[in-house]
């Protein structure tokens, strides 16, 4: 079945590279808009009798960009499609995946509603808090892990005496399995939410990091609050320096800015785009595209 990889307007900064290293043919979806704000969506290519990879990352305008994905998996069916991938280099709206308060809407179960055109659905490392799998909330969901990478990015570095730490017990997944690639052990803080933006966290006492280089690693940094608070909360210790690195770059308000101020090195993987999105998760995406067709 030959296979056409659909950069959708999120992914526009990866997604040839992706096809090129997947060996696919690429082509870009036209999204325009009509004067009242509507998405016009078309394929470029033709579509029918294929097995169609869209790739999306859903940032900035999210409601936007999940109309125009679906608009896509669903055109791309009604246009003959052997087979529908989509590839989310960032998935949106799966912190909520349990009703707290009466009369609340669990997003993760209706994105997992909305998205069952799909035949299967690849997001990497998605934002997950108390349930282990994606396909938890989306059917022939399979989450794509890119820790090897930022390990391997560490590495590049050519650094010593190095300490890591998550900045809570979500982040612990990640900060693990990267410590392990060098055989060290990992601090984890506890954190308190007040709030949507402000948060403490909590750090051992008497931690030995003077002359060291820190490493503080989680999945996502949105406002920054959490990176901010377990920041300030380690220079005390006077370590050389600091690398805060994630996976999802969002850095709403101003994050980015904020985290700079501090003195720190800011890290990300290239699932959304910015000026620190130095880690590149091409040739893994590539390899689970691979591995899906050779199944």
């Amino acid at each position: 079945m030959k296979k056409v990889l659909i950069g959708c307007s999120g992914a526009l900064h990866i997604a040839k590279k992706i096809a090129n290293y997947a060996n696919c043919q690429y082509s870009a979806l036209q999204i325009k808009k009509f004067p009242d704000s509507e998405i016009d969506m078309r394929f470029m290519k033709d579509v029918k009798g294929r097995e169609v990879i869209l790739v999306q990352s859903f940032y900035g305008n999210v409601n936007e960009k999940i109309v125009e994905t679906l608009f896509a998996g669903y055109t791309a069916k009604d246009l003959g499609a052997e087979k529908v991938t989509l590839i989310a280099l960032y998935f949106p709206y799966l912190r909520k995946d349990k009703q707290f308060k009466k009369g609340e809407c669990v997003s993760a179960k209706v994105m997992g509603r909305l998205f069952s055109v799909f035949d299967r659905v690849y997001a990497v490392e998605p934002h997950l808090h108390r349930v282990g799998n994606l396909s938890a909330f989306i059917k022939r969901g399979k989450k794509i892990s890119v820790t090897r990478e930022i390990a391997d990015f560490i590495r590049k570095l050519k650094i010593k005496d190095i300490v890591f730490f998550g900045p809570d017990s979500e982040s612990k997944q990640w900060v693990e399995k990267v410590s392990r690639e060098f055989n060290e052990k990992c601090h984890v803080l506890e954190k308190k939410r007040h709030s949507s933006r402000k948060v403490s966290v909590k750090l051992e006492r008497k931690l030995d990091l003077k002359g060291k280089t820190v490493f503080v690693i989680d999945d996502i940094i949105s406002t920054g609050g959490t990176m901010i608070e377990t920041v300030r909360k380690i220079k005390r210790f006077n370590p050389a320096r600091i690398y805060c690195i994630a996976v999802h770059g969002i850095f709403a308000e101003n994050a980015l800015e904020k985290l700079k101020k501090l003195s720190v090195r800011v890290i990300t993987a290239n699932t959304i785009p910015s000026k620190v999105s130095k880690i590149d998760i091409s040739k893994t995406i590539a390899k689970a595209i691979k591995c899906q067709n050779s199944n």
